[in-house]
């Protein structure tokens, strides 16, 4: 065989390799700026046995929704269901799992006419500490009643892309 031709072939397939190897990589780069990109989920689910000091009662809650990492935006919807009473306060803390914390934003919007099951959503503008704080796993979630107006159930704040 010409030596010149099997040069050139090898040549042809070389840049053939090297192109198809640059793309890929080009690929890999563009997918993990997608990921710096892409909104976080946020769940929790809540019982009193989280509340601090814990409540021995048997209501439950759930939180999940979606927070966008670009514009700092979190929405919410969470719901409580079998508490002593209507819920006379909710909202998120910033805290570890076992610790109490300190409140963050606005109390939720609960409605005057609610029962010991129910429903709220919302959306809150975090600050770049809040933003810190959720995505390291330093948030909470609870509600208090009548009975319980330090908290009835509590639930810490998971997230997840």
């Amino acid at each position: 065989m010409n030596h010149t031709k099997i040069y050139a072939t090898l040549t042809t397939r070389t840049l053939a390799l090297l192109f198809v190897l640059g793309f890929a990589l080009m690929s890999c780069e563009e997918s993990d700026d997608d990921t710096s990109n892409r909104p976080y989920t946020i769940s929790g689910d809540a019982n009193g046995a989280q509340v601090v000091p814990p409540v021995s009662v048997t209501g439950t809650g759930t939180v999940t929704g979606n927070y966008n990492p670009q514009t700092r935006v979190l929405n919410y919807s969470s719901t409580w269901n079998g508490l002593t009473g209507p819920p006379t306060s909710g909202g998120f803390y910033s805290g570890a799992t076992g610790a109490s914390g300190t409140a963050v934003g606005d109390p939720w919007t609960i409605a005057t006419n609610s029962t010991s099951t129910g429903t709220t959503a919302g959306t809150i503008t975090l600050t770049e500490e809040q933003a810190r704080q959720l995505l390291n796993g330093g948030w909470y979630y609870t509600y208090g009643t009548s009975a319980n107006p330090g908290g009835e159930i509590r639930g810490q704040v998971t997230t997840a892309r």
